[in-house]
């Protein structure tokens, strides 16, 4: 019969110990072994608690405390203004203890404090943390009473602390956990970078046999000295125990020492990978060698995997073939900021490997312990890095902050099976000074010296791990040597920012042709789109949903079937806010799959389709669009994102047609009536039926003539419908005149859209209209001051100006049949944007 095994808790285990020693001893050492006993329960094994609750918190010159919540961010004024609160701000917590006990250790943990931290307790500086993105540790075992008042200051715009300069926003705040840590005085070290203390690795593995190794740092701060016994026990994903290895090691007072197990080789291990992300559980554990007693304990995950970058035949994991499939992500949310809960950061992951992706570029800086912990449990491999971007100063100390901001990186997230690379520098000579300035080669050269030292403390960390950087589309990177990381990373964007869509898979080959031996990946590839735009001729950067689907459905299939390519991540997973930005819609760079409220866009389809090999897929593509309007008929387009063969598609309940698919789509082109049609969509797909239903709005052209307005979105290719409803429709009724537009913020409107594009020179517009009075009201810009586009544009706008939006009303009377506006009409010093007609006689 099978014997069932108790675990008995620490302080159970001291009073049976107890117990046993009151036996053997006379009645005069009962009252040692009392006291013995009060202590054992003081001496509870490690406890971590959060400490988020309660709160008071006030911006640097705010003479009122508020009462808040951990996380908590101050720049909710990033999602609304271009000169977000970049300073300082404080939090102060009354802490209140049962007691503090002389044979614990205290330490307090701040989980992300951006972008510099002070950490003060009862009125004393404990330490301070420059790096909003890694969390760090302090032990403040000397200054904690039963009653303590904790105050954290900090500060989002120091200039010597990196980032000082990127796309995105430099959210402010305790924007992730805090939390008080118990530890006995014999204890694993947690103050190592903000680590924990075990590091674990797997050196050898492969489809036969495996080999864990774990380092432990300890510490003892106790005043005698301790006899050990180091625990490692690994537990298959299944629960059985593979195996328990033991280490014996003494500490003196005051010692802290490193100490390595490895396993003995495990055989037929079960590896972790997408389609099966295992994970064993390595319980690492300090023991008594005496006593017995457990003293401290640390439990992981891991997983048994190696992986290949060859710059030929492309990645493999486990000596299987992969593409990297995947995106980039920020962590905002509207109206959270960065100030999310783990649920949050683990949705995300679970949504985009619903969509099939196996990894993702933690960009542009180390993210939350939740989404690394989703990433080990759902077998999605990472990238992570440290937010070096644009350029590097000449700033004292700040090459310093860039290696503590990576040691902290690599040795926080260590033990994270999901991650396969670290980074620590992007797109970094995009603002370095041109060729005619003064510290053109001064500044390559601290670049390329501070590459050279992350690269050899990257190594010097963890030798198993891959080094990447992301390049701009510049050969420069490789020409002044920083093609010294094991894998490049190319940021391109060819038909958005710069030439045709073609260009890309040109530009590969040629990379690929020039540095053959140099394996590389598309690390950032997008276009913006914005859900009220539409059009039927879509082009570049006009930020069409159309648009975007038409270049990601260009991109995808020269990644998937390039063998050089390694992979790509999509740029970006969601729309994110940058509070610079300028483009349709200021405060968002508008790239994502997924708008910012984690709903789809229709193009997330298109990833799930050309992704997901085990499920039916079929999605009709016209949910981002409200309805249609006659101007894009007779045969409006429906689109169809599947990976089915072939669709048939119904409308009103009868059937236009089949069709084959493509590149995992199809468009029907469909002459519907007026108002609302139900649309339903039908494939097969390895002998499972899909289906997907709809409904597809028209709306018939305006008819002036019955008072319904007519609305012109003067200069542009594209549909636009405002927040009231109101549909403005693509430039036709023209003649003569140049379009125009730029990028730049329009003030006083939230139709931005609408006042970028405008026709200027000499033009005029005919409109056939019965007799009558109508009511014309005139959209104009007037163009201001430079509106300083971020360099991330890369050229696009970099002339362009604020505007001044205008709405100008005029009421005439008809009696020919005609209303003309011409470039006369117009005010000096203005721009017509658009045209609504509206008969009211």
């Amino acid at each position: 019969m099978k014997k069932r095994r108790y675990e008995i808790p620490q302080y159970e285990t001291s009073i049976i110990t107890i117990l046993h020693y009151m036996k053997q001893t006379s009645l005069q050492h009962w009252l040692t072994a009392l006291l013995l006993l009060g202590a054992s329960i003081c001496l509870a094994q490690r406890k971590a608690t959060t400490i988020n609750d309660n709160w008071s918190f006030k911006k640097q010159n705010d003479k009122e405390w508020t009462q808040v919540n951990l996380p908590h961010t101050y720049n909710h004024d990033a999602y609304n203004s271009r000169n977000y609160y970049q300073g300082k701000a404080s939090y102060k917590r009354i802490l209140k203890l049962d007691s503090v006990c002389s044979d614990k250790r205290y330490y307090l943990k701040v989980d992300a404090a951006s972008k510099y931290a002070t950490v003060s307790i009862n009125g004393t500086t404990v330490g301070s943390h420059a790096g909003g993105y890694t969390a760090f540790t302090l032990d403040v075992t000397p200054y904690l009473k039963t009653e303590n008042t904790i105050e954290i200051d900090v500060d989002n715009s120091r200039n010597d602390v990196t980032p000082i300069s990127a796309d995105f926003t430099f959210w402010g705040g305790i924007y992730r956990d805090v939390w008080l840590i118990e530890t006995p005085l014999l204890h694993f070290d947690i103050t190592d970078h903000g680590a924990d203390g075990i590091y674990i690795s797997t050196p050898k593995v492969n489809k036969d046999s495996a080999v864990i190794s774990v380092k432990s740092k300890l510490i003892n701060e106790a005043t005698t000295k301790a006899n050990l016994e180091l625990t490692c026990r690994v537990t298959a994903p299944n629960g059985a125990v593979v195996q328990t290895v033991k280490k014996r090691l003494r500490l003196k007072p005051g010692e802290r020492k490193d100490a390595v197990v490895t396993t003995n080789v495990i055989h037929n291990p079960l590896l972790w990978s997408p389609e099966n992300p295992n994970l064993y559980t390595v319980e690492t554990t300090i023991v008594d060698r005496k006593t017995k007693v457990e003293i401290d304990h640390q439990t992981h995950k891991t997983g048994l995997r190696w992986w290949h970058f060859d710059a030929d035949k492309g990645f493999t994991l486990n000596g299987k073939p992969y593409k990297l499939r995947g995106f980039n992500r920020h962590q905002d949310q509207w109206p959270h900021g960065v100030a999310l809960h783990d649920e949050a950061h683990r949705r995300d992951i679970q949504m985009m490997k619903d969509l099939g992706a196996n990894f993702i570029r933690i960009s542009h800086y180390p993210q939350d312990d939740a989404l690394l912990d989703e990433c080990d449990r759902l077998g999605i491999m990472a990238w992570e890095e440290i937010p070096i971007v644009n350029f590097v100063p000449d700033t004292p100390g700040y090459d310093d902050n860039c290696e503590q901001n990576l040691v902290e990186m690599i040795r926080q997230h260590y033990n994270h099976p999901s991650v396969i690379a670290w980074g620590y520098m992007n797109e970094i000579l995009l603002t370095a000074p041109g060729k005619d300035k003064d510290d053109f080669q001064p500044c390559r050269d601290r670049t390329v010296a501070l590459a050279r030292r992350l690269e050899a403390k990257l190594k010097e960390e963890d030798s198993l791990r891959t080094s990447v950087m992301a390049f701009a589309a510049s050969n420069e990177y490789n020409e002044i040597g920083l093609d010294l990381e094991d894998v490049a990373g190319w940021n391109l964007y060819h038909g958005w920012y710069w030439g045709e869509l073609k260009g890309f898979e040109e530009w590969c080959a040629d990379q690929h042709e020039r540095y053959p031996k140099h394996p590389f990946m598309i690390s950032e590839w997008g276009a913006g789109s914005d859900r009220r735009l539409h059009s039927a001729n879509p082009k570049a950067f006009d930020f069409s949903m159309e648009y975007q689907q038409k270049y990601i459905e260009h991109y995808l299939p020269v990644i998937e079937q390039t063998p050089y390519i390694m992979g790509g991540a999509y740029w970006n997973f969601i729309d994110f806010n940058v509070a610079a930005r300028q483009e349709s819609m200021p405060r968002v760079n508008n790239k994502g799959v997924f708008f910012n409220n984690r709903q789809p866009k229709d193009v997330a389809y298109y990833f799930k389709a050309a992704w997901r090999d085990d499920i039916p897929v079929i999605h009709i593509a016209t949910r981002d669009r409200d309805n249609f309007t006659a101007a894009d008929g007779p045969d409006y387009p429906v689109k169809i994102y599947t990976n089915c063969d072939e669709v048939e598609l119904t409308v009103n309940g009868v059937s236009v047609g089949r069709q084959k698919t493509e590149n995992y789509h199809c468009t029907f082109n469909v002459d519907m009536p007026d108002g609302i049609s139900a649309i339903m969509a039908k494939g097969t797909y390895k002998g499972k039926d899909a289906y997907d239903a709809t409904t597809i709005s028209i709306l018939p052209m305006p008819n002036i003539a019955t008072g319904e307005e007519l609305s012109i979105n003067v200069g542009s290719n594209c549909d636009y419908t405002s927040d009231e409803g109101v549909t403005w429709l693509s430039d036709s009724n023209f003649r003569g005149g140049k379009t125009k537009s730029n990028t730049s913020e329009v003030l006083l409107t939230t139709d931005d859209p609408l006042f970028q594009t405008w026709r200027e020179s000499s033009y005029e517009y005919v409109f056939d209209v019965v007799n009558g009075k109508y009511e014309v009201e005139l959209l104009t810009v007037e163009k201001t001051i430079p509106s300083g586009q971020l360099a991330n544009l890369l050229g696009r706008g970099s002339d362009d100006r604020y505007s001044i939006a205008a709405r100008e009303r005029r009421f005439i009377k008809v009696s020919n049949g005609k209303i003309i506006i011409m470039s006369g009409d117009i005010k000096k010093g203005r721009l017509l944007c658009g045209i609504k007609i509206r008969r009211i006689l």
